[in-house]
């Protein structure tokens, strides 16, 4: 079977960790037919916009796409192009898993954790306005619609992959309507899975000194979009960092996976970049679309090439450039696919 995806390379290191991703995928055997579409700065000249509607209609006719980074101007120019694209296509959980990886090293070596995030609402709506030239504000929506749902959706994940525990993580103690709600939600839905998935919550700030401490206790975790956000990022950090870092951004109707870090524009055409957290974005990309197998050849390709150490880029302590990293993970996959 041939998948048709999306293919958006993104800019700054972008395009680079694209194709090294794209070679890896290649390399399990599975048939893919790439709709490759630009979309970030460099589509402001030709398009007008960062994101064009070809970029979006591709994604809805082919339900799934792998994405590079893409750069967001800091507090002024265009809004995030992951937002919009979340907000355009309702990718409502945005799942990031964090698992320890021998050969990178981090404070810990037993982490496994599973962020799911809530994606379309809370104070990522984008609803704000200038009050005046000395105040600005923000308001924070949650409903009772997505809480349940992203709370359906970590329990079904957790059931799915054979997790144990969900978290709910909130600031309900401060926030009494709005995470309020959003805790109430999680207990609602929690019900159903009584005596097959263990349900609990902590607050935010607690919840991320329990990372730091105890990580290897927690397990799945559900989140509003900006706890789910800060915390994902320091999840990463537990493991080695954004570096290593696969995202997922799921909706009823298509699917985004992306590297979670930034575009790196000053490194762009170096052959630098480590193409590590697109490539395992890769992985979750193929066990969405039903190929397990070549997902965790996949995974265990990456983890076989980094645990080894010969062929790993600058900032996993080696000297290889991207592109011979990428092309040491496509022969470890074709390796494993020989072997199996």
């Amino acid at each position: 079977m041939t998948y048709e995806v999306t293919l958006i390379p993104g800019d700054g290191i972008g395009p680079e960790i694209a194709a090294a991703a794209r070679e890896v995928l290649e390399a399990t055997g599975v048939g893919f037919t790439w709709d490759e579409q630009t979309a970030g700065e460099a589509t402001l000249a030709s398009d007008g916009t960062p994101l064009p509607d070809r970029v979006v209609d591709s994604i809805r006719r082919t339900r799934v796409a792998l994405k590079g980074p893409i750069t967001t101007p800091v507090g002024t120019g265009f809004r995030s192009v992951n937002v919009a694209l979340r907000q355009a296509l309702t990718l409502y959980a945005n799942v990031r898993p964090a698992r320890s990886i021998a050969g990178i090293a981090s404070r810990y070596d037993d982490v496994d954790l599973v962020i799911v995030r809530e994606n379309t609402e809370d104070l990522y709506a984008g609803i704000e306005r200038q009050v005046s030239d000395d105040e600005a504000e923000t308001i924070k929506v949650i409903t009772r619609g997505a809480s349940e749902r992203i709370a359906r959706y970590a329990f079904e994940y957790a059931v799915a992959n054979g997790r144990q525990t969900v978290t709910a993580v909130h600031k309900a103690n401060i926030m009494k309507l709005t995470d309020g709600l959003f805790l109430e939600s999680c207990r609602h839905i929690a019900q159903a899975y009584e005596g097959r998935i263990a349900f609990q919550d902590r607050i935010v700030d607690n919840m991320c000194m329990q990372l730091v401490q105890k990580p290897e206790t927690y397990d799945v975790l559900v989140a509003p979009n900006l706890y789910g956000d800060i915390i994902s990022d320091l999840a990463a950090g537990l493991v080695g960092g954004l570096g290593i870092a696969p995202g997922a951004n799921i909706g009823e109707e298509a699917a985004v996976f992306e590297a979670v870090h930034g575009s790196a524009p000053k490194y762009a055409g170096q052959d630098r970049a480590n193409p590590t957290a697109l490539i395992l974005s890769g992985a979750l990309l193929l066990r969405h679309i039903g190929e397990t197998d070549a997902g965790a050849a996949v995974e265990e390709a990456v983890r076989a090439v980094i645990g080894e150490g010969e062929t790993v880029t600058a900032d996993l302590g080696g000297t290889t450039g991207t592109k011979v990293y990428g092309q040491a993970v496509a022969a470890k996959v074709q390796a494993l696919r020989a072997a199996a």
